[in-house]
């Protein structure tokens, strides 16, 4: 796969868990990659012009002048998750737009989420699109992928996690009430929400706090405001 933009390519290298192939820039392209790295690339840079870098990302890709062709990141189970780093898990229940699942990686990059679980035939594939989306959050923030949301949620409960459907049928979040508590917050998709079953094996159901004027949130930013939330029981 190509993975393009600065953040997107500049922690991508950093990763060790990256695997790549190619690295193309255009002069300009690599002057604010090596500004963004910080440090001598760990690849030698081929370089091209940016016709050539809109044939390999897609005209419409906004690359800043550099492509990485890389390997897809090695899957990672559930338990293996868990273990990557403490913090919320967040669950998606088919959100299915790249621009949203990468928005939403990296606002869980930002609050400290220990990984994302998505089903695997109802969730993008990793992309350069979704990877510009997220600004490097992928590398940072593991997606799960799962074959049965129910099913993986129920092996989160049994690792001793509070699962928490996000609807505007439930109560308020509140985050200071989770107190040390390890929180699952599942998110449904753009319109239809959490699936019946999904949001019977939750162990509550809550919405965030917002004016009567508005009905609901995109579910990027819904995200946003309720992994914030989340973080006030933390500080």
């Amino acid at each position: 796969m190509w993975l393009y933009g600065l953040h997107a390519v500049a922690a991508a290298l950093a990763n060790p868990r990256r695997v790549y192939r190619q690295l193309v820039v255009t002069d300009e392209g690599e002057r604010a990659l090596q500004a963004e790295f910080g440090q001598a690339l760990p690849v030698r840079a081929e370089r091209a012009d940016r016709q050539k870098l809109d044939m390999l990302c897609g005209r419409d890709a906004v690359h800043q002048g550099v492509a990485l062709q890389t390997e897809l990141l090695d899957a990672m189970t559930v338990e293996e998750g868990l273990d990557h780093r403490p913090g919320p898990v967040l669950v998606l229940d088919q959100v299915t737009d790249p621009r949203n699942v990468g928005a939403i990686l990296r606002s869980a990059a930002a609050f400290g989420v220990s990984f994302v679980l998505v089903q695997d035939r109802h969730a993008p594939e990793e992309t350069g699109t979704l990877a510009k989306a997220a600004s490097g959050a992928l590398e940072i923030v593991p997606m799960v992928r799962v074959v049965n949301i129910a099913r993986a949620l129920s092996t989160l409960q049994t690792a001793g996690l509070w699962v928490v459907g996000l609807d505007a049928g439930g109560g308020i979040l509140d985050g200071a009430g989770f107190g040390e508590r390890r929180v699952a917050l599942v998110l449904g998709a753009e319109g239809e929400g959490l699936r019946r079953l999904t949001r019977e094996t939750c162990d509550e159901i809550a919405g965030v706090r917002m004016s009567d004027q508005m009905e609901s949130l995109n579910v990027s930013n819904a995200a946003a405001v309720a992994l914030y939330e989340l973080s006030r029981g933390r500080l």
